[in-house]
């Protein structure tokens, strides 16, 4: 009869292993363990905000801090991929120069294991008045110390209302 005190005991170990709050681990195939960072819908859709945010500082540079080192930039106004920071530093010195500011219309997020997707609609207002509607998806990617832009693609709408 000392195996059901024993079982019980195996049961609570691992019952209390798998609890846990805030960062969850999860084992890949190749039995590495991730920490997962814990996040939300809300703190994803304020990734966009705060990518906005920067573009009202007129500043390229910190625009590009938004993205990985290792990320790519198909955007709206370029058929050119934006891969190296400089690549899109120039994209934005000259998007910028047009004042935008971006709204989101339609959203739609996936959370995954320090990953997440944002993509939908958006229009872009700029200094003159003229407006944008296009479509978009941003990949983003928890470095460990913060969420940041891996892919964002952007294109115009293309049927007019």
């Amino acid at each position: 009869m000392k195996l059901i005190p024993m079982i019980t005991l195996a049961a609570f170990a691992i019952l209390t292993g798998c609890a846990s709050i805030g960062d969850v681990q999860q084992t890949s195939p190749d039995a590495s363990t991730q920490i997962c960072r814990d996040t939300t819908e809300e703190e994803i859709s304020s990734l966009f905000d705060r990518w906005n945010r920067s573009l009202q500082t007129g500043d390229p540079h910190k625009v590009v801090a938004n993205y990985a080192e290792r990320s790519i930039l198909l955007p709206t106004l370029s058929n050119k991929p934006r891969l190296t920071q400089a690549e899109k530093e120039d994209y934005f010195h000259h998007f910028l120069e047009n004042r935008p500011y971006g709204k989101i219309d339609l959203r739609f997020i996936e959370i995954g294991c320090n990953t997440a997707v944002d993509a939908g609609l958006y229009t872009f207002t700029f200094a003159n008045g003229a407006q944008v509607s296009g479509r978009y998806s941003y990949t983003y990617h928890w470095d460990g110390s913060g969420w940041l832009i891996t892919s964002h693609h952007s294109s115009v709408m293309p049927e007019k209302r």
